[in-house]
């Protein structure tokens, strides 16, 4: 796509009302951790740095408050705000995850249904520090799943065999974006807004790039061009 001043400007545009729904206000501020989720892994989240930051801030100091009983039970929230916090930072505990334990300290299997949850608990799981054996349990438990679901469920096995390839944590924030733009376009809870942006976003960077890669060819070529005439001379 050719890169012009009405798609900046669209781009502009978007990202305001992008910036907006990070700030504002919501009910339930863990229903925020999906789109700030989806912002960071669409690989656009360097536009709204500081709002992100205050809000992970803020979810931090509260987040045993909002853990209620109703929102403690949503494998996929916990483990969601789980892996947002470690990932800026946040020394959260794993003891979260206890209320998805049974007497054993193994985690249920009647979680095995909550495809969403699993693969969220997954990825919370690469976040794991020395001696934390819950997250151990939780990455055995998780792969076992996964494994199971890549064969039984061919819509999800894309994704699946992704993040068990390479999880979020260990791979290049930029190329897992890429993949993630086809799998955030087909969720069919996608915000419209957010998906044209990151598009938009991507093709304008990636023109950059294509820009900034010929001008240092052009500069190689022609300081190869010089060395030999001078050591011809």
């Amino acid at each position: 796509m050719k890169v012009d001043d009405e798609m900046k400007e669209r781009a502009e545009k978007l990202k305001e009302e992008i910036r907006m729904m990070v700030v504002d206000y919501m009910e339930n501020p863990l229903e925020k951790l999906k789109l700030v989720d989806s912002i960071q892994r669409l690989g656009v989240s360097y536009h709204f740095e500081n709002e992100i930051d205050k809000f992970l801030q803020q979810l931090y100091v509260s987040y045993t408050t909002l853990l209620t009983k109703e929102n403690g039970e949503d494998l996929h929230i916990t483990a969601l705000l789980f892996r947002l916090l470690r990932q800026q930072g946040y020394r959260i505990s794993c003891e979260i995850f206890s209320n998805f334990m049974d007497n054993n300290r193994k985690f249920k299997e009647s979680l095995g249904d909550d495809k969403r949850g699993i693969l969220s608990l997954y990825e919370a799981s690469h976040m794991r520090g020395h001696g934390e054996a819950v997250l151990e349990e939780a990455l055995e438990f998780t792969t076992t799943h996964l494994e199971r679901y890549s064969k039984s469920n061919p819509h999800f096995a894309a994704e699946l065999s992704k993040a068990l390839k390479l999880p979020i944590r260990k791979d290049i924030s930029r190329n897992k974006a890429r993949e993630y733009l086809d799998i955030y376009q087909q969720d069919p809870s996608h915000d419209e807004t957010l998906l044209i942006f990151s598009k938009l976003d991507f093709n304008i960077l990636q023109k950059l790039q294509q820009k900034e890669l010929c001008e240092i060819s052009r500069y190689c070529c022609n300081y190869m061009r010089f060395y030999f005439l001078y050591q011809a001379c």
